[in-house]
Formats: C-alpha cells, sequence, structure tokens
C-alpha cells in the first residue's frame, strides 16, 4: 500500500499549466527526490500531495490518516519579535518539553531550545524547522529546497541528518532539491520535473538517461559530472555507494 498515490495530476494556475499529467507513488520508508528547473512546478507539485493545491485533472490518493511533517523552503520570522525556540516549538499546539527536546535532539539541534529564533544560523533555523515537522511523528517527511542559503559542507550535513531521521524514524521521505549531487545518491527514486515527468528511476538510471542530460547538461559543469563518488571504482563489484563525500559545489536547478 502506497502512502501516497499521484496519478494523472494536472494542476492550472490560471491560464499557466503548471503540472501536466504527473503519475507517482511513495512507498513507506522511501525517499524520493524532485529535481527540475526553476519553475518546472516542484512545490505545486509537493503543496498538492501535502494538500494545499487543487488538481484540475486527475488525482491525489494519500494513505487514511496520513501523518505528514513539513519543512518549507523558507520562512519569515520578525526579526524583532522575541521568540525562543522552544515557544516556536509550541506553536500552534503546546508540547511537552520531553518532546521539543527529542525532536531537537532528532533534527541534530540539541541545546537550542533557549536561543532566540532570530539569533540562529541558517543551518541551526533549518534544523528547527525540521524538529516541527519531527513533532507530527510523520509517516511521510516533505521538504521543499530545505538548503537553500546553506553552504556546501551545510547542505551535506542537513541531509546526512535527513537520512539518519529515516533510518531512525522509518517515514518516507520526499524532497525537492536543486543540490543533485548531495541528494541524488541518496535516493531510492529521483523523479525529473519539467511541467511534466520527464524521467524517472534510481539515481544511475535518471543520471544516464537523455532526458535528464538534455535539462542538466553533461560536460564538467553540468549536473552528471556531479553525480559521482569521491573515488573510482567498478560498479560492477562495489554495491557500498559513499552518500557523504561528494565536495563539489552546488548546481542550482
Amino acid at each position: 500500500m502506497s502512502l501516497v498515490n499521484v496519478s494523472g495530476l494536472t494542476v492550472k494556475v490560471g491560464d499557466h499549466t503548471a503540472l501536466a499529467h504527473v503519475d507517482l507513488a511513495i512507498a513507506p520508508g522511501e525517499i524520493v527526490t524532485v529535481v527540475g528547473p526553476n519553475g518546472s512546478g516542484k512545490t505545486t507539485l509537493l503543496r498538492a500531495i501535502i494538500g494545499a493545491q487543487r488538481a484540475s485533472r486527475g488525482s491525489v490518493k494519500r494513505k487514511a490518516g496520513l501523518r505528514i511533517g513539513y519543512v518549507p523552503q523558507r520562512l519569515h520570522i520578525d526579526p524583532t519579535l522575541p521568540l525562543t525556540v522552544g515557544r516556536f516549538l509550541n506553536l500552534p499546539t503546546r508540547r511537552s518539553d520531553a518532546d521539543i527536546r527529542a525532536a531537537l535532539e532528532n533534527a541534530g539541534a540539541t541545546g537550542l531550545i533557549g536561543r532566540q529564533m532570530a539569533a540562529l544560523s541558517g543551518g541551526q533555523f533549518q534544523r528547527v524547522l525540521l524538529s516541527r515537522a519531527l513533532l507530527e511523528r510523520p509517516e511521510l517527511l516533505v521538504l521543499d529546497e530545505p538548503t537553500t542559503g546553506l553552504d556546501q559542507p551545510g547542505s551535506a550535513s542537513f541531509y546526512q541528518q535527513i537520512e539518519q531521521v529515516q533510518t531512525e524514524t522509518g517515514c518516507a521521505v520526499l524532497m525537492v532539491s536543486h543540490e543533485l549531487h548531495v541528494v541524488m545518491s541518496a535516493s531510492d527514486k529521483v523523479i525529473c520535473l519539467n511541467g511534466h515527468v520527464c524521467c524517472q528511476g534510481t539515481p544511475e538510471v535518471v543520471a544516464s538517461a537523455p532526458e535528464y542530460r538534455a535539462l542538466f547538461g553533461t560536460g564538467t559543469h553540468g549536473a552528471l559530472a556531479l553525480y559521482r563518488h569521491d573515488h573510482d571504482h567498478d560498479h560492477d563489484h562495489d554495491h557500498d555507494h559513499d552518500h557523504h563525500s561528494h565536495a563539489e559545489p552546488a548546481v542550482d536547478a
């Protein structure tokens, strides 16, 4: 039984067709990454899946009672507002200190409960948003370009945290990313979107697909050059892929 089943999804915004005939299934415990150029409908797809965007045609079916944790691309908080991390995580629903501390620990944000939200670094802020999503005890964790604005080591560290969360909780993960070199190798399934599904499959299948190459390039500065391990090895004999050793700069897709 899939957690989410998207069938023939078409979304129109005014006269603009943001998505056309998208099919997608998310299985329990699966890590799915959606990549695509700016304006390709990535955020629209996430909004449709969480129920914030109506379909013009097609359907989005969610498992009954599905618990979703959502980490937005950005969240603006007035820097003059005195708001601690603990207080923020109690909005809009009051939580126990034990639950808040556990969520912060699971998100790699231990010790931040008394800090002012306005004083957090970009990476700390995103981990607090992740903590808030984890308070829902999600079966599906949805992330919309969660590392926008972070440097490469910060991005890699955040995605390692996501993998750790997935391992420990068993939740499925659906994320939109522009950082192919970090995320693709950690994914069970990659969906390449450009208003419609150009191609989908394992990272290896998508990285070699002509449609993917057409969008992201094949040269030394293209995204395919970034999808590699930090050492050469024979894939026929070595299946222990390193998910964390990519040190190349991010590609903004």
